[in-house]
C-alpha cells in the first residue's frame, strides 16, 4: 500500500504540491487564530470530579458563584513622593479606579488575519477596591479581563489599560504597579520576547547548517524547513479543529511541545528520505528522478509509517489516564504525529520527484561514491568488536540511570522570572501584607445528597475548633454562609510553604481526615487550595504512570514485532529502549534536583519523558533495524551487513538526532520551570538514543547475535524483508542499482528478472553470471 501510495504522489507531484499549500495556508491560519481558544489555564480543570479539591471547587461554583479568575490582576497604587496615603490620597484612588472601569477596551483587527477567525476580547474591565497596605503606605485595586488568559490578543488589550491607568494616577501624582494573572503573563512575554525570537533563529540555523554541511546543497538545506513549516501548519490547524470539534481543552505547554515535535520530527522523516534519495541516484546515474523518489519513499516509507504509528500508539496510551492534562497531551500529539506520516509519504515525496537530481546542486556528490568516513569506521568497529561496544554502552546507561533512584517529584506552581515590574510589585506587596494572605485554602461545605439542608454557623463550630488545633494551620476565617444558608465556606491559612511537600502531606494527611470528621451531620465537606490541588495531582499522576508505562510499552513492543517479524529483535530493542529512559530520566534528576538544587523534578517529567524518548527515540532504532536486515538479505556475513548498514544509516540518524534535540533544547529559555525541564532533557535522551543505542549499542547486539536476531523468521530471504514485499527476495548486490534491486519485488519479478537477469549475469561474469542471472530470472 505505501509503494502504490508514493508511486501516486511521485507520478502526481505537482497536484499534491499545490493541495498541501492550500491545505497548509488554511489550516494555519485557523491554528494561529484559535490554538489559545482551545487552551485550560487552570491546572485543577485537569482533574478528575472525584478527587476532593474537584468536589470543592464544584460547590465553590454552583452554591457561591465562585470561579478561578486567573485573569484577575491586582494594582498597586501609592503616591510618588513615597509618603503614606491620606484620606483624599485614597478618595482619588477610587475615583479615578471608578473611571477606568467606565471606559470600554477594544481590541484592534489585525490586517494578516480574516476578522471571522478572530475572538473579540473588546469589553469593560471590571474594577474594583481591594485593600489598603497595614502602614497606608499603598492601596490595591482590583482588575478583571474576560478571556483566556494564554490568548495572545487579550494580553494586548491588558496592556492598552495600563497605559491608561499609568496615565490616569500619573496626572495625580501617583504611581502605580500590576501583578497576578494577566500582568504576570504579559510582563512575561515581553522579557522573553526577544530571547524567543533569537533561539528561534539559532534552531532555524542550526537545521540549515547541519543540511548543509550534510548535502552541500543550497535546496536540501532550505527545502525541508520550508516542507515543515506547511506540514507543521497544518498540524496545529488539525489539532486545534479537533479540540473545538470534540470539545477539549489543551494544556497552555501543550503548543509549544507541539512546534518542537513537528519541527523536529518532520525534519527527521525528511533527511531520511534525502539520505536514501541521494545513495539511490549515486546507485543508477542513468535513472529517473521520478522513478528513484517512488523507490526511495516506497523504501523509507515503511520504517516512517512505523516509526510514527509507534509514535501515535504511545501517546494514545494517554487517553486511559486519569489526570486531564495527559489526557489532552496524547490526542494533541497523536493528531499532530498522524499528519506529519500522511506528509512524509505524500508530500515530501513529490518535492523529491519534483526537484530530482537539482536538490543537491551545486555538490558533485552524485557523481561519485564518497570514501569511507567515520560513519563507515564505526561500523567496522562496531562489527568487529561487538562485545566491546556493548560492555561500554550499557555501562554508561546504567551509570546514568543510577540518578533516578534518588528522584523526587516537584508539585510547585510555575513561575517566571524575577526581575520582571510584576514581579517586583509582587515583591513590594508581599512586604507590607501578612504572609499566606495570598494563597488561602477553603473549607466548602454542603448538605449531604440531593435534599438541600439548610445550615448554621452554630453547627461548624466544631470544625472550625478543630481545624484551629491542626499543628501548621495559622489564621482560620469565621464561617461564611451562602445566601440561601445550604453551603457556607470556611477559610484557612497554612503556616508553611503552600508549595512544599509539607504542605501537601498535610492537607492530604492531616486537614482531609479532620474536617470529614467535624463535618455537620448530614453534609459533606470538601478542602480546595494550592496545596490541596497539587496533594490531588500528586495521587492521580501516580496512578497513571503505575497504567501508562506498561500499556504503552506493549503497544510499542506489538508494533515492532509486526514491523520485524521477529520476537527476539524486537526484545533486544525494547530492552535498549528502557535502558535509555532510565539513564535519561537519571541525568534530569543530576542535573536539576542535585547540581541546580531543586525541589525535585516536575511530576509531569517521568511520563511525558517515557512518551517521548521511548516514542521518538524508537524512530532511529527501527531504521537502523530496518537498515540490518536489508543488508543482511544480501551476499555476506551478518557483521559485515551490519557494518554497511552503520555506514549508510548513521549519517541520517546523527543529523536527524541532532536536529531533534536542538528542537527540543530550545524550549529552555520558556519561563516555566517544568517546560525548560522536559525540553532539556528530552533532548539529552535523544542524544543518547541517537548516539549510543542506535548506532552503537542495538548494532552491537545484532553482530553478537547475528542471523538469530530475527528468530523466528529467517534473517530476510525469502520473506521480502522489511518493505512489504511478499514475492521471493533475492540477495542482489549493491552495485546492481534501483533497477536490480527492484527485481527483488513479486509485481516485478517477471519483467525486470529477464530483462536484468540476463544483462547483469553477462555483464558480472561469477559468481553473479551463474547465481545471481538465474536467481534474477526466476
Amino acid at each position: 500500500m505505501i509503494r502504490s501510495l508514493t508511486a501516486c504522489t511521485t507520478r502526481h507531484a505537482w497536484k499534491f504540491i499545490l493541495l498541501w499549500a492550500v491545505v497548509g495556508i488554511a489550516l494555519t491560519l485557523v491554528g494561529q487564530a484559535k490554538l489559545n481558544s482551545v487552551t485550560e489555564p487552570d491546572v485543577a480543570g485537569f482533574l478528575p470530579k472525584s478527587y476532593d479539591s474537584a468536589a470543592a471547587l464544584r460547590i465553590a461554583e454552583d452554591e457561591f458563584g465562585a470561579k478561578p479568575d486567573d485573569n484577575a490582576v491586582t494594582v498597586l497604587v501609592a503616591r510618588e513622593d513615597g509618603r503614606d496615603l491620606a484620606a483624599g490620597d485614597r478618595a482619588r484612588i477610587d475615583r479615578i479606579a471608578a473611571g477606568l472601569g467606565k471606559h470600554r477596551l477594544k481590541m484592534p483587527n489585525p490586517d494578516d488575519m480574516p476578522s471571522f477567525l478572530l475572538d473579540d476580547h473588546s469589553q469593560t474591565p471590571v474594577v474594583r477596591p481591594l485593600s489598603d497596605a497595614p502602614d497606608h503606605s499603598f492601596r490595591l485595586v482590583s482588575v478583571s479581563l474576560d478571556g483566556n488568559r494564554n490568548d495572545p490578543a487579550l494580553q494586548d488589550l491588558f496592556r492598552d489599560f495600563r497605559d491608561r491607568a499609568e496615565q490616569e494616577f500619573g496626572r495625580a501624582d501617583l504611581r502605580t504597579g500590576f501583578t497576578g494573572g494577566l500582568a504576570d503573563l504579559a510582563d512575561t512575554a515581553d522579557d522573553q520576547e526577544d530571547t524567543e525570537k533569537l533561539v528561534g533563529i539559532l534552531t532555524m540555523g542550526l537545521i540549515v547548517l547541519l543540511n548543509v554541511l550534510a548535502f552541500r546543497s543550497v535546496l536540501a538545506a532550505l527545502l525541508p524547513l520550508l516542507a515543515v513549516t506547511v506540514i507543521g501548519g497544518a498540524a496545529t490547524g488539525a489539532v486545534v479543529g479537533a479540540a473545538m470539534l470534540f470539545d477539549f481543552k489543551l494544556d497552555p505547554s501543550t503548543p509549544s511541545l507541539i512546534t518542537v515535535v513537528l519541527l523536529g520530527i518532520g525534519i527527521d522523516y525528511f533527511l531520511f528520505l534525502l539520505f536514501r534519495f541521494r545513495e539511490l541516484l549515486r546507485a543508477d546515474p542513468a535513472a529517473r528522478p521520478r522513478d528513484v523518489a517512488a523507490e526511495c519513499a516506497g523504501r523509507v516509507g515503511a520504517a516512517i509509517a512505523s516509526a510514527a504509528l509507534t509514535i501515535v500508539a504511545a501517546f494514545a496510551t494517554l487517553g486511559i489516564a486519569s489526570f486531564g492534562q495527559f489526557q489532552v497531551l496524547g490526542p494533541a500529539i497523536a493528531v499532530c504525529v498522524l499528519v506529519m506520516l500522511v506528509a512524509s509519504l505524500t508530500f515530501m515525496p513529490a518535492l523529491l520527484a519534483v526537484s530530482g537530481r537539482k536538490m543537491f546542486w551545486p555538490s558533485r556528490s552524485l557523481r561519485k561514491e564518497p570514501r569511507p568516513g567515520t560513519s563507515a569506521r564505526l561500523g567496522e568497529r562496531v562489527a568487529r568488536r561487538p562485545f566491546l561496544f556493548v560492555a561500554a554502552s550499557v555501562g554508561l546507561l546504567l551509570a546514568l540511570s543510577a540518578g533516578a533512584l534518588g528522584m523526587k517529584m516537584d508539585y510547585g506552581t510555575d513561575s517566571g522570572p524575577d526581575d520582571t515590574p510584576a514581579a517586583v510589585t509582587a515583591k513590594e506587596i508581599s512586604k507590607a501584607l501578612p504572609g499566606g494572605v495570598d494563597s488561602p485554602h477553603t473549607v466548602y461545605v454542603a448538605a449531604d445528597g440531593t435534599k438541600k439542608g439548610t445550615i448554621d454557623r452554630a453547627g461548624l463550630a466544631g470544625l472550625t475548633k478543630d481545624l484551629k488545633a491542626v499543628k501548621g494551620v495559622g489564621r482560620v476565617a469565621p464561617p461564611v454562609l451562602n445566601k440561601e444558608h445550604t453551603a457556607a465556606k470556611v477559610d484557612f491559612y497554612l503556616d508553611v510553604d503552600v508549595q512544599s511537600q509539607r504542605a501537601r502531606d498535610l492537607v492530604s494527611d492531616e486537614v482531609r481526615p479532620v474536617v470529614s470528621k467535624a463535618a455537620p451531620p448530614g453534609t459533606e465537606a470538601h478542602v480546595s487550595g494550592q496545596a490541596a490541588i497539587f496533594s490531588d495531582i500528586s495521587e492521580a499522576v501516580s496512578k497513571d504512570l503505575k497504567v501508562v508505562f506498561p500499556v504503552a510499552a506493549g503497544l510499542i513492543a506489538l508494533i515492532l514485532v509486526a514491523l520485524l517479524r521477529s520476537l527476539l529483535a524486537p526484545l533486544v530493542l525494547m530492552l535498549a529502549i528502557g535502558l535509555g529512559f532510565t539513564a535519561t530520566l537519571g541525568s534530569g534528576v543530576l542535573v536539576f534536583q542535585h547540581l541546580l538544587d531543586r525541589p525535585g523534578v516536575s511530576f509531569t517529567l517521568p511520563l511525558v519523558l517515557f512518551l517521548f524518548v521511548v516514542a521518538l527515540g524508537t524512530d532511529y532504532n527501527i531504521l537502523i533495524s530496518d537498515r540490518i536486515r536489508e543488508e543482511m538479505g544480501r551476499p555476506g556475513s551478518a557483521r559485515q551487513a551490519v557494518a554497511d548498514a552503520v555506514r549508510h544509516t548513521a549519517p541520517a540518524i546523527v543529523t536527524a538526532g541532532v536536529v531533534l534535540a536542538g528542537s527540543f533544547a530550545s524550549l529552555a529559555v520558556n519561563p516555566s520551570p517544568a517546560t525548560q525541564e522536559i525540553g532539556l532533557v528530552t533532548a539529552l535522551g535523544i542524544g543518547l538514543s541517537s548516539l549510543v543505542l542506535s548506532i552503537v549499542l542495538v548494532p552491537a547486539v545484532v553482530a553478537m547475535l547475528g542471523r538469530a536476531t530475527w528468530w523466528p523468521s529467517r534473517s530476510g530471504r525469502g520473506s521480502g524483508g522489511a518493505h512489504g514485499g511478499h514475492g521471493h527476495q533475492v540477495p542482489v548486490p549493491a552495485q546492481f542499482g534501483v533497477y536490480a534491486e527492484t527485481c527483488q519485488r513479486q509485481e516485478h519479478g517477471s519483467s525486470y528478472g529477464s530483462q536484468y537477469g540476463s544483462q547483469y549475469g553477462s555483464q558480472y561474469g561469477p559468481p553473479y553470471g551463474s547465481d545471481y542471472g538465474s536467481e534474477l530470472r526466476r
